[in-house]
Formats: C-alpha cells, structure tokens, sequence
C-alpha cells in the first residue's frame, strides 16, 4: 500500500518502492515506556510471516506500545543504525492489510529475494516506507528480535494521516516487525583511491569534497540504448548480494542536458536502499549486485532500465547517468 501522497522529488525516494498511509513523513515521540499494554495476539516465529489476531472487544492504545516478542542474539540496533527489516501490518477492527513483506510484489521475479524495508534509524522525520513512530521503535531491539507496535491511527500517524486511506484516526493499527539485520555507515562516507580515467563514451565523474559529484556528459556522444557501467575505484569490501541493504553515496544527472535531478548529498549524505530485488529502477539492481563495498561505480542507464516503464514520472523518457560510491552493506 502507499503510505505517501506526496513524495519529494529525490532519486532516494523515486528509487524505492513506496508502500498508503500517510500524507508526508511523520515525527513523533517515542511510544516506550507506555503504561498501556499491547492487545493484538501474535503467531509466528521471526522470519515467518506472522499470524496477527485481535479480540473483537479490544481497544488500540491511545498512544504508541512496543511489545518484544522475541529478543534476537545480534547487536542491539542504535540510532543512527541502517537496518532491513521484514513487517506485516493490519487494523485492529477489521484485519485490513496494510502491507506485508512477505507479499511479493506484483511483477517481481520470482527467484529474487524478498522486497525488505531498507532504512535509517533516526528520531527525524523522514521519507520512510513504515510510519516514523514503527521505525524509531527498532532503537534498542537486538537483531534478530521480533516485535509489534500498537496504537490508534492518530497515535502511530498524527496530522499526517492520508484521508484517502479510509482508515480514521481513531482506528487501531498493528506491526509486527522482524529486525533481520543492522549495520553502520559513515553518512558523509565516499569510496577512497585511485579513479580510473573514463572509458571511451563514459561521462566523466569528479568527486570532490562533501557535495554532488560532478558529471559531465562527453560531448557528441548519442546516449547509449543498452546499460552501460565502470568501476572508477575499486574497493576491497564485501561483494554486494542480492536482498542486501545497499548504502550508497550517490549524484544523478540526466544525459540529455548533464542536469542533476538528484543526489544522496542534498539530503544529508549516504542513503540506503535495497537491491537486487526490484525496489529500485533495474539499471541498479544489474549493475551493483555483484559489486563490492567501496566501490566507486559509473552507470548508464537507459529509459527501459530506467523510469521508462512509468510515464508519469519526470524522467520516463532520460537516459541516466549515477556516480554510486557504495559506502556498505545491511
């Protein structure tokens, strides 16, 4: 379901998959430490899809609750932590879905790995695929763990409550979350070491600084209809797999007239995403699943392996060109 109406003009959010919730990225406090006590009934263990059930005379909690089901063996997870995560969700009243990863998505390929939340732990509203109040609640979780959230509408969502949805603020909403993995990553983070020169008809890249890399588009060259990539830094990390978190410094411009429509550094510095499993545009899951951490990757990406595939958005018809310094895995 999609939890945004409106999403902000960013490859960070463009790139992902978004879930139909809210209206904007919502802040809050943090629910812990609520006197009140989790209703919902939880089945499962973590990394299976949970059953969720509520009594029919059962009341949402006027106010977040954070309720650990199962505590995990891993590190507890800190703010400021990337962590994937799996989650399923639902109303209390009526059992609505209102997402699960679990679900395939439509179209997905069936042998790739499943579509996870991929995200920053951090008390500040931002673009998140699971409302701000569900994200802060991994803070102290160890990895591993498996946990719900409860809490009216108003509670978990606020002011920002998407109208649309036809779920009313007073209405009781339940995540269950598995925390499978955490990570960390330097935000103002680049890959280090000798670039290579471009290789013939590649832009050229210059990363200086903390600031959008500059890209400029070599002059006369027709915009190349297949995907096109070059490793400019080679790092000595881990290999990146497919499901993984991939956390990334990134600049975009649009071949056509060497614009930049986006770049990881006009939000605060390293983004993560997932990769390999159809949550970004496919000229990035073919390019950098396989790459390692480190890495500072050139990619051309057509409009077919692009945003082709949807004409509404703004660069349905761009050929693409990304400086990717892959800063680290989750």
């Amino acid at each position: 379901m999609n939890f945004t109406k409106n999403t902000r003009r960013a490859a960070a959010a463009a790139l992902t998959v978004p879930l139909l919730l809210f209206t904007a990225a919502c802040g809050s406090d943090d629910g812990k430490g609520s006197s009140a006590a989790a209703v919902a009934k939880v089945e499962g263990k973590p990394g299976e899809q949970p059953k969720i059930t509520v009594p029919k005379d059962a009341k949402a909690p006027d106010e977040a609750v954070t309720k650990t089901l199962h505590e995990g063996s891993g590190a507890a997870v800190k703010k400021g932590d990337y962590v994937r995560l799996d989650f399923a969700a639902q109303t209390m009243k009526t059992g609505q879905n209102l997402g699960s990863t679990w679900t395939k998505q439509p179209g997905a390929d069936a042998k790739a790995p499943r579509t996870q939340i991929v995200g920053e732990i951090s008390d500040q509203p931002t673009q998140q695929q699971l409302p701000q109040k569900v994200m802060e609640a991994v803070a102290g979780q160890k990895v591993g763990s498996r946990f719900e959230v409860e809490g009216t509408a108003k509670a978990l969502v606020g002011d920002n409550l998407n109208p649309q949805s036809g779920i009313k603020p007073e209405d009781g909403l339940v995540w269950v979350v598995d925390v499978v993995g955490a990570g960390k990553a330097d935000k103002k983070g680049k890959s280090e070491g000798e670039q290579a020169a471009p290789e013939e008809g590649m832009p050229e890249v210059k990363s200086e600084g903390e600031k959008a890399a500059t890209i400029t588009i070599p002059k006369g060259e027709k915009a190349p209809t297949e995907l096109k990539e070059q490793v400019l830094i080679k790092g000595k990390g881990p290999k990146v797999k497919a499901g993984d978190g991939l956390i990334a410094q990134y600049t975009g411009v649009k071949w056509e007239d060497g614009k930049k429509f986006d770049s990881s550094w006009d939000h605060g510095g390293a983004t993560a995403f997932q990769i390999g499993t159809g949550a970004v545009v496919k000229g990035w899951d073919q390019a950098l699943v396989g790459k390692n951490v480190g890495d500072r990757v050139e990619i051309v990406i057509p409009p077919k392996l692009g945003y082709g595939a949807n004409p509404q958005s703004e660069l349905a018809k761009n050929t693409l060109v990304f400086s990717v310094d892959i800063v680290g895995t989750v």
